[in-house]
């Protein structure tokens, strides 16, 4: 009885299971599972096509500040050095620029004795090749699309972030400084002699620079700077090697300006230093020094900012209509040190300023800036008056200013950052 009951039961599971397979109920798992695996084919697809817009944008971005040359110059360590005609170069895509070609030299500083100052022709490796640049050209550095990866987004490529700047009342947000300062007066140019070394950063996201700061405005969102030094920063050049630069911003640091001819900016007129290439020889502990003296001043005539490199090198200009508040006059003068501080595990970064040791270690240990002055109303060279010296953690960094008569206004700055004082 149960077997024959049994035999009447498979057959009508059977046609019930048929049925059901039939009608699509049992499928309706297998369609949500074929709608999942669809969702995850079109979202690979969409990752290549942003990768791809991206890539575009980059690439569209590169033909904009690598310009055409006449010469392409190959370093020993896989830099690129291109030779751009003077007219070609990225600052005459500015509007007001577009169609001109670089201003004759300016009238000279009164009071600027070149004498016993002497240009070394290979301060930058690139030109340990042998190699120049031809008259009627300039050096650009060729920047890869690598170098534009490792920053934070195309938007921040060759900018700074932050407060650049110091001053004592904003809270504190990863950048350290150790400066000389002046202000208090209408000042038109600064010039130091700036000992160059090769301090160690601790990570990509962090830089260590030592430069001049000529600066106008309220600190607020219209602050104007003009600025030249030397700095290693792995995430621009994507290295450690100390590396010349100059900069500029009219909004503090937020939209306008860039690092070296990264946009439409400064003008370079001289085919003998390449900006952002990289600095050699540099000093070492107890040895060899190697500095660099710098000048940057306001044109009388044409009112644009030159800086000067060496012993005459007029390396090029910032137009002043570049600016607002330095289309006139700068308010403060800054020389020193300063490093990004991105507290890796939650501990003082150990990135270095100058020499990466205290100031107190003194020469031939310690980085220094010499031979301070500023620029006046009557277009000469003088020392800074009250000149003030100033660390934000000085446990990790410090300074300390002197004066003789070789060296006339001078400091020792710097430190290892994390140490048992800085934790």
């Amino acid at each position: 009885m149960i077997a024959s009951n049994q035999r009447r039961i498979f057959p009508a599971l059977l046609v019930l299971v048929s049925f059901l397979l039939l009608s699509g109920v049992c499928p309706l798992p297998l369609s949500g599972f074929d709608d999942d695996r669809r969702r995850s084919a079109d979202y690979q697809s969409l990752r290549p096509q942003k990768e791809l817009r991206r890539l575009n944008k980059i690439k569209t971005h590169l033909g904009k500040i690598n310009k055409p040359s006449v010469k392409t110059i190959q370093t020993l360590h896989g830099e690129v050095i291109d030779c751009v005609l003077l007219h070609q170069q990225p600052a005459f895509d500015h509007p007001l620029l577009r169609g001109q070609k670089p201003l004759d030299p300016p009238e000279r500083l009164r009071s600027h004795d070149l004498t016993g100052m002497m240009f070394v022709e290979d301060f930058q490796l690139w030109r340990n090749t042998g190699e120049s640049c031809p008259g009627g050209t300039i050096p650009i550095r060729r920047t890869s699309e690598e170098d534009i990866l490792r920053a934070s987004s195309l938007q921040r490529f060759g900018r700074k972030a932050g407060r650049c700047v110091r001053r004592d009342f904003l809270s504190y947000d990863g950048h350290e400084h150790a400066v000389g300062y002046v202000t208090g007066d209408q000042y038109y140019g600064a010039k130091a002699s700036i000992n160059v070394w090769a301090p160690q950063v601790a990570n990509q996201s962090e830089f260590s620079l030592s430069q001049i700061w000529v600066i106008s405005g309220s600190f607020g969102d219209d602050l104007n700077t003009i600025e030249a030094g030397w700095q290693v920063s792995p995430e621009l050049y994507g290295d450690n090697f100390p590396r010349f630069f100059t900069y500029w911003t009219t909004d503090a640091y937020q939209a306008t300006g860039c690092y070296n001819l990264l946009c439409s900016g400064f003008v370079q007129t001289d085919s003998r230093v390449a900006l952002g290439a990289a600095i050699s020889p540099t000093s070492s502990f107890d040895g060899g020094q190697f500095d660099i003296s710098l000048l940057i001043w306001k044109d009388p005539k044409h009112g644009n900012w030159w800086l000067e490199f060496g012993p005459g090198i007029l390396v090029g200009y910032w137009p002043s209509f570049l600016f607002t508040h330095l289309m006139d006059h700068a308010t403060m003068v800054q020389f020193g040190g300063e490093i990004v501080n991105s507290m890796p595990s939650g501990s003082h970064t150990t990135t270095q300023m100058g020499s990466g040791q205290f100031a107190g270690e003194g020469f031939a240990k310690a980085s220094y800036f010499r031979s301070l002055q500023v620029v006046d109303w009557d277009n000469n060279l003088t020392p800074p008056s009250n000149l003030q010296v100033v660390a934000d953690h000085p446990n990790c960094y410090n300074i300390q200013k002197e004066y003789n008569d070789a060296w006339g206004n001078y400091f020792y700055y710097g430190g290892p950052g994390r140490n048992v004082q800085c934790p």
